[in-house]
């Protein structure tokens, strides 16, 4: 794919304004180490809603749904949907709890809720393995998919059809992305890694959606697409490929019933995964605590849940539906995802390439900037202050973190380098993840609402999910079966181990409840003690929202598929369906959040559990 002037200009034009935006808040940043990672806790929660959907849309995602629709049609994106209910629990149950624990990261939580060696250790080895394994991973596929991004754009002999790049020349732009975001990322902190999050979200958007109505105009329109499709899905129903709900029952069975039911009922809440962790984590957690206030947390998370899986995928879904007209061997291809930029390649116009090329920059850079604030977030305030440093000053710490940040980087394009080199696939480091995540997820909830929970839960189905994992493996099994097989072992193993171990010292569970004010009867023996302190008082009306906004999630899903595929009744009812769950939820919102939308005080900024 041959790039021209003003595919350059576009290109240089991105990079001066992004570098920019990092020193124009360099300033703001060095400031304290609550400025550096959680923005001063003052962000809007437009900016930092729109932030986390930024930082999930990474290079490889676009790649990966176009995998998923090769494979099993629109309904194979159910593997990532399922976690909506979740995100909604995320939303409506935790966002407001985990603004109130007013933590820096998700692994503080853990001295918080519990106490003595235990407690430390644990938030140690969660620290170090967020930051210097789970981080890593996640830079070394999304480094990965953006070279194959590469290789089938600007790096592919059209006239030879093949890759005439070498790895030097792709190194060489990944160095350069990865130089431009670890300066503007480390002199700028979150509220850098925020803004420029915005501005790369929004290009990203605007070239996408271009690119799916030229790609759906050069296979003939939606019609003559839905005939391509079908064909190459070898079903005589050309809608069969593009059904939300697929038939389970038919001559061609792309999803089996099984896997779905384990995707839609049980990995929504066993499985830890980065950006869809059960009861919050991560980055999202990251984003929640740099809100102004509970209020702001809630409605960011909303925005985010919203937008990620409403608005931002069907652009994607649309141009995989595309590749697979224009590539029918797709279907059958080793690595299906590279479908996306063949179309890039194959059909943008000048112009829309440059943009196209700012919009993957944008996906790698806004994912590449979080890994890198987050990790260092853990390794300072999590390992560095709290084991090495107890008594540093915020000068201390915001260079520590500049370096941490910095350190971060370098690892994570080791790890890239590894497994580009030894070729291992995004789906073998998915499944190392998940390996430490099936059957812990539970855990994750239920410490906000049972007392009895303790730091040995926690410990028990972090390392018992990777032991069942290893004593079930087996190459015959699909995702979906390992998933149980690993998931109710482990369960059952972390509550033998919090039913025969000591609670948590009442004084720690008290100290605990009166700054959380968790709802729900889980804890009673502690209210007992704490007469004083008021319960979330909406537990019950929290729950209700984040099952209507699910459903907000899933008719908008379905309704925008329907009318693009121009099955206009159903899309109305669809439509239909979402604004009514959207005026309960509306309202709800309204009522849970009435007490809370008061500006950020500067107790809560100063009590940052120093």
């Amino acid at each position: 794919m041959q790039l021209e002037l003003l595919d350059w200009l576009i290109i240089a034009a991105y990079f001066v304004l992004t570098m920019g935006i990092g020193l124009a808040f360099a300033g703001r940043a060095g400031k304290s180490l609550s400025d550096f990672f959680v923005s001063g806790r003052s962000l809007p929660w437009w900016i930092a809603g729109t932030s986390m959907v930024a930082t999930t849309f990474a290079a490889d995602t676009p790649l990966a749904v176009t995998g998923l629709v090769a494979k099993n049609g629109l309904a194979g994106n159910w593997f990532w949907w399922a976690f909506a209910l979740g995100g909604m629990f995320t939303v409506f149950v935790f966002a407001k709890l985990w603004r109130r624990a007013r933590v820096m990261t998700d692994v503080e939580l853990i001295e918080l809720r519990y106490s003595g060696t235990p407690a430390a250790a644990l938030r140690g080895i969660r620290a170090g393995y967020f930051a210097l394994i789970v981080n890593p991973i996640i830079v070394g596929w999304v480094t990965k998919a953006m070279i194959d991004f590469l290789h089938y754009t600007v790096f592919y002999d059209t006239s030879n059809f093949e890759v005439v790049s070498t790895p030097t020349q792709d190194w060489l732009i990944i160095g350069g992305l990865f130089l431009s975001v670890g300066i503007y990322c480390s002199m700028s902190g979150m509220w850098g890694v925020a803004i420029t999050d915005v501005i790369q979200f929004a290009l990203a958007m605007i070239g996408c959606i271009w690119l799916a109505v030229l790609a759906v105009n050069h296979v003939g329109g939606v019609d003559e697409l839905r005939t391509k499709v079908a064909t190459s899905f070898g079903d005589a129903n050309d809608m069969a490929p593009f059904e939300f709900i697929p038939d389970f029952f038919g001559n061609s069975v792309w999803l089996p019933l099984s896997s779905f039911l384990v995707m839609v009922g049980v990995q929504w809440w066993a499985t830890w995964y980065p950006g869809a962790e059960p009861g919050g984590g991560g980055y999202v957690v990251q984003r929640m605590a740099s809100c102004k206030n509970e209020g702001h947390a809630l409605k960011a998370t909303l925005w985010y849940q919203i937008a990620h899986y409403c608005l931002r995928p069907w652009p994607w879904i649309i141009v995989a539906f595309a590749a697979i007209a224009m590539y029918p061997s797709l279907r059958t291809d080793a690595n299906p995802g590279v479908g996306f930029p063949m179309v890039i390649r194959d059909i943008a116009p000048v112009g829309l390439r440059g943009l196209l090329m700012v919009t993957f920059f944008a996906a790698f850079m806004s994912t590449i900037s979080t890994q890198m604030n987050w990790g260092a977030s853990l390794l300072v305030r999590d390992i560095y202050q709290r084991f090495m440093r107890p008594d540093a000053t915020e000068k201390q710490l915001t260079t520590a973190s500049r370096i941490a940040s910095i350190l971060v980087l370098i690892v994570g394009a080791g790890v890239a380098y590894i497994m580009i080199q030894f070729k291992i696939s995004v789906d073998e480091a998915w499944k190392f993840l998940a390996a430490m995540g099936a059957g812990g997820g539970l855990v994750y909830m239920l410490r906000w609402f049972w007392w009895r929970i303790n730091a040995w839960s926690e410990i028990a189905g972090m390392f018992g999910s990777l032991f069942f994992f290893g004593l079930f493996f087996s190459e015959e099994m699909s995702a979906e079966e390992r998933m149980i097989a690993v998931t109710v072992p482990t369960i059952i193993f972390w509550v033998l181990v919090t039913l025969t171990t000591q609670p948590e010292p009442m004084e720690t569970l008290r100290a605990f409840y009166k700054l959380v004010r968790p709802g729900g009867p889980g804890w009673k023996p502690v209210a007992a003690k704490e007469p004083k302190v008021i319960q979330e008082e909406n537990f019950g009306l929290s729950i209700l929202g984040a099952i209507l906004a699910s459903g907000i999630v899933y008719c908008l899903l379905y309704s925008i598929g329907k009318i693009i595929f121009k099955e206009y009744s159903s899309g109305s009812v669809g439509l239909l369906l979402a604004g009514l769950c959207a005026v309960v939820v509306y309202f709800i919102v309204q009522a849970i959040t009435s007490d809370s939308d008061s500006e950020v005080t500067s107790k809560d900024i100063s009590n940052d559990h120093d």
